[in-house]
């Protein structure tokens, strides 16, 4: 075979997802990618109530009679989750970025996921029309943070301090930037030696993957480019090595050279099924991956999935439910189609009762890994702010729910509030434009409460006496209430040292209860903690006594003695764990000692190399934007976790202002 011929055969179904740092010009990518294809791209639409950075998208197209489904997905961090939904449907990715290095930042955890995948992937340096640096130099700052060798295989011609085309290292062939992606030219004379450093360096990292290559390098044979060609595409389609390419999206620089890499190197869903140790079958294998509430005039619900294997039709069964209809995305718009195969990326309509990540057929003992939404950072508390509108909030947040698992709706019993929890500022803002336009839900938004509790730190003795006539029965109750102070997390207790029967039994338990309902709400409006109650004397009239008048002469007593009791305010204290790369560890410790919190100490992150995770005990007052100011801190890469850890006294002006 001559490299001329070398060509990818025919191949069914395929599927690419398109991921990168906010910024990097990934929509703009997956327009062009449709576009050469002749499917022009949509914006999306107004009626989603989210922003294009903000929403996964897919369209579908057959370039050189290949069906194709393509995702382009988020790029901020907040709207991870989807992304990595995206990478556990497709059999490929493609890792867009700035090919500066300082723009790399997001880069290693992005990689990581889709090395713990085992995904065939390759990068794309795009916008390379503005890059002045040096591409080696990009590369080079990157290997460290792939596992897998990153092999060069385009380098940027410049004429006048503009990139105006590139060299093609495996085939030692330049071409220029044109209207119609590129034309042949010759090679330029200065970069020849450049060019055969590339080559001779992509060459001895495929020679690490095939020993005739390597008996070849060894000997000082030089391999014919069809076994470079061979070689290269059986590596990237089994995702050992990553190849590097460059382009200009905006400008439509790259994209049939990127096409025609995909045709190549996008191994078949065939393989990738394999891969996931699925079984062949007829039996239909499904995935959803993405849930979007799409309105009546697109069936309603859309189930985004991926047909692992079998066919699939309208109308037909399928995991208890009916299939409400199948849809590929032209021109960003559902088009109703009456079957999908395997490989395909589908949108189905109407499965009620099918969540995002759900397994639709017998799966066997296939391993198809579903990315867990990552724990909540960033919280609201929010309400109807008509009380009407209460049961429709709730529908609406069921359903956004249901759209994007890493939402959280917590209903906080210490605050009362409802606390709507998610990865960030962003995040949670886009929620809240899309529950007043999807959903016509106005909302009151503000800060989480902080859960206060108050103590005592004195004991005191009080007398309680309930004496009230009226024309017939009377009131009468009278209680001599000890209430000391209980150890840290005992909760509150309450104590009948009461003998001679100067108080009926029958009565006693009616004071515990008050004592109980009365530590509710402490002097500064927060509920009592770690109290003891202890009833020690009292007095009653066989007449006029009852439950209610020792239940009231029980609560009179503990509002008059609480502040005698010298109360304190406590706070909640948090455990937290930052995780950030090790040379943002210092920062990190910074940002804890300055909102109050107490170093427990630092190491490696597990599993992680050249990363860190700092430990402390925080106030839980100061976690409300904690993550806004460690984002901007660690160039977006750090994230934490937290649980509550104890209660401790509030002090100086905090409390105060907490009362």
């Amino acid at each position: 075979m001559t490299r001329s011929s070398w060509k990818a055969e025919p191949a069914g179904p395929r599927s690419v997802a398109i991921v990168g740092p906010y910024g990097s010009g990934k929509s703009v990518l997956f327009e062009a990618l449709l576009g050469a294809a002749g499917v022009p791209a949509k914006r999306g639409h107004a009626s989603s109530g989210r922003t294009m950075s903000s929403e996964l998208r897919l369209g579908h197209c057959n370039f050189m009679d290949e069906p194709w489904s393509i995702i382009d997905c988020p790029g901020s961090v907040e709207f991870a989750y989807e992304a990595a939904a995206a990478l556990a449907a497709v059999d490929f990715a493609i890792v867009v970025c700035e090919p500066s290095p300082d723009r790399l930042a997001n880069l290693p955890i992005l990689l990581k996921q889709i090395e713990e995948l085992s995904l065939p992937h390759l990068i794309l340096f795009n916008k390379i029309d503005a890059f002045a640096g040096q591409i080696r130099d990009t590369v080079t700052a990157l290997q460290p943070h792939s596992k897998l060798p990153l092999v060069l295989r385009q380098m940027p011609i410049r004429e006048n301090d503009a990139v105006t085309g590139y060299v093609d290292v495996a085939s030692e062939r330049a071409y220029r930037y044109c209207a119609q992606d590129s034309e042949l030219v010759g090679l330029p004379n200065d970069m020849r030696e450049g060019e055969q450093q590339a080559l001779a360096g992509l060459t001895e990292v495929l020679a690490d993957h095939d020993d005739a290559l390597l008996e070849k390098v060894l000997e000082d044979v030089v391999p014919s480019q069809d076994e470079i060609f061979a070689t290269l595409h059986k590596d990237q389609a089994s995702g050992t090595i990553v190849q590097v390419l460059i382009g200009a999206g905006q400008r439509g620089h790259g994209i049939l050279r990127l096409w025609k890499a995909l045709r190549h190197d996008v191994p078949p869903a065939s393989v990738t099924a394999r891969r996931r140790g699925i079984e062949p079958s007829e039996q239909p294998l499904v995935q959803i991956f993405k849930t979007v509430q799409a309105g009546q005039a697109y069936a309603g619900k859309l189930s985004y999935a991926r047909i692992w294997r079998g066919s699939l039709r309208d109308g037909a069964s399928l995991g208890g439910s009916r299939v409400g209809g199948l849809y590929r995305f032209a021109s960003g718009e559902p088009v109703r189609v009456q079957a999908a195969q395997a490989g395909e990326l589908i949108a189905i309509g109407r499965l009620e009762n099918v969540t995002t990540g759900a397994i639709l057929g017998p799966a066997g003992k296939a391993n198809l890994p579903f990315p867990e939404p990552l724990p909540p950072v960033y919280a609201f508390s929010i309400a109807a702010k008509d009380r009407k509108d209460d049961v429709k909030l709730s529908g609406a947040l069921h359903k956004i729910v249901e759209e994007d698992p890493s939402l959280v709706i917590e209903q906080n019993r210490a605050t009362g509030e409802t606390l709507l929890q998610g990865q960030g500022e962003i995040h949670l803002n886009v929620t809240l434009e899309r529950l007043a336009n999807v959903y016509n839900c106005q909302i009151n938004v503000a800060a989480p409460k902080v859960a206060y509790k108050e103590t005592i730190k004195k004991r005191v003795t009080q007398h309680s006496r309930l004496k009230h006539q009226t024309g017939g029965h009377g009131q009468f109750a009278d209680v001599v209430l000890e209430i000391a102070p209980r150890a840290r997390g005992a909760g509150f207790a309450f104590v009948d040292k009461i003998v001679g029967g100067a108080v009926p039994r029958q009565y006693i338990p009616a004071v515990g209860e008050a004592a109980e309902e009365a530590m509710q709400k402490g002097p500064s409006g927060y509920p009592m903690v770690d109290v003891e109650v202890t009833l020690t004397e009292g007095s009653f009239h066989a007449v006029d006594s009852s439950d209610m008048a020792f239940r009231i002469a029980t609560r009179n007593g503990i509002t008059e003695a609480l502040p005698k009791a010298d109360p304190v305010l406590l706070e909640p204290i948090e455990h937290v764990t930052i995780s950030v790369p090790n040379r943002f560890t210092a920062s990190a410790q910074r940002l804890l000692t300055g909102r109050r919190g107490q170093i427990l100490g630092y190491r490696e992150r597990e599993g992680w190399p050249g990363w860190d995770d700092v430990e402390a005990l925080m106030p839980g007052a100061e976690l409300h934007d904690l993550i806004l100011q460690l984002r901007a801190d660690t160039q977006g890469l750090g994230s934490y976790t937290h649980r509550f850890d104890h209660l401790a006294e509030t002090r100086g002006k905090l409390g105060e202002k907490a009362r």
